[in-house]
């Protein structure tokens, strides 16, 4: 696997709060990676690290070969859409996606008038002006448009109905299809993006808990259901991730230590199902304690966080 950007024993404190703790992991060139975790896990900060937005506690951060710190070469290349993304007061939309696209060589134009017109934005209205699902429309249509080799969206969906949130999953796959490039997404909505995703970030009080590719996390987890000392003899052979018990019978998340038949389960009294990623997800980020208060990774002064 090459690598897009890569962090290695990355930390990053706020006074007292620690947001990473000895973060190394990497995004592959031309791939679609879920960066999840829950609120605080430290994705945010993640990101903004590696779209040149912050210098790290301790740690390397590499985007493209290079410090992406304070280097133009480097976050023409990069397209970070962040979260509530703020524009000036007198933005409209057309001078959002204009003003994007005097900074991303990669930017398409024809790419950008069809995703207004997907999304029904209205080009002439103030961005300040518009419902939090249009807002989150615009970053999305500046994010795909950008073309950029390394895109960044964070949580992009924010006020979406379901029909719009399936419009940028649709587009995202087809103009990745056509366009290849390093694609970030973090969001909690697991279910909906799984089919999209090639490899997974997980992150749980500042700390990397996963990171694989997604076939490979599916075959590693078995839901399992049966008499509670039968689940338990098994789970002391895996790792027991979650466990619901009832009147002697218990449902358990195993994450496996081995290969396992699930047929041969069945003689044993026991059925299982695949562990669909959200469910793994769950049940390795609720055995993580509860982060401590820690400082806003928002910076809610900077509003060019979408292009730069």
């Amino acid at each position: 696997m090459t690598a897009a950007a890569t962090l290695t024993d990355v930390t990053m404190r706020y006074r007292e709060h620690t947001a990473l703790d000895g973060v190394t992991t990497s995004f592959a060139t031309d791939g679609i990676t879920g960066l999840l975790g829950r609120n605080g896990a430290g994705k945010t900060t993640l990101m903004q690290l590696l779209a040149g937005h912050r210098v790290p506690t301790r740690g390397q951060v590499r985007v493209l070969g290079a410090d992406p710190f304070e280097d133009d070469a480097v976050l023409q290349q990069v397209c970070f859409v962040k979260e509530s993304q703020r524009y000036p007061d007198h933005f409209r939309v057309r001078d959002a996606l204009s003003a994007a696209a005097t900074l991303f060589p990669t930017w398409d134009e024809g790419l950008a008038r069809s995703l207004v017109a997907d999304f029904d934005l209205p080009a002439r209205r103030q961005v300040n002006k518009l419902s939090r699902g249009m807002v989150s429309a615009v970053g999305i249509t500046i994010g795909l448009a950008s073309r950029a080799p390394v895109t960044f969206f964070d949580e992009p969906y924010l006020g979406l109905d379901a029909v719009a949130r399936q419009l940028f999953y649709d587009r995202l796959i087809a103009d990745y299809a056509e366009e290849p490039r390093t694609v970030v997404l973090s969001t909690h909505l697991i279910e909906e993006i799984s089919g999209l995703l090639e490899h997974v970030v997980l992150l749980g009080n500042g700390r990397v808990l996963l990171d694989d590719d997604v076939e490979t996390l599916r075959a590693s987890a078995l839901t399992v259901t049966g008499p509670t000392d039968r689940v338990e003899a098994l789970g002391r052979q895996h790792e027991l991730l979650t466990r619901e018990s009832l009147s002697g019978s218990t449902r358990a998340v195993l994450r496996l230590a081995y290969p396992v038949d699930p047929s041969d389960l069945t003689a044993t009294g026991l059925t299982a199902e695949p562990t669909s990623l959200q469910q793994l997800v769950v049940a390795l980020s609720t055995r993580v304690p509860a982060p401590q208060a820690r400082a806003s990774t928002h910076d809610s002064t900077d509003y060019e966080g979408a292009t730069r």
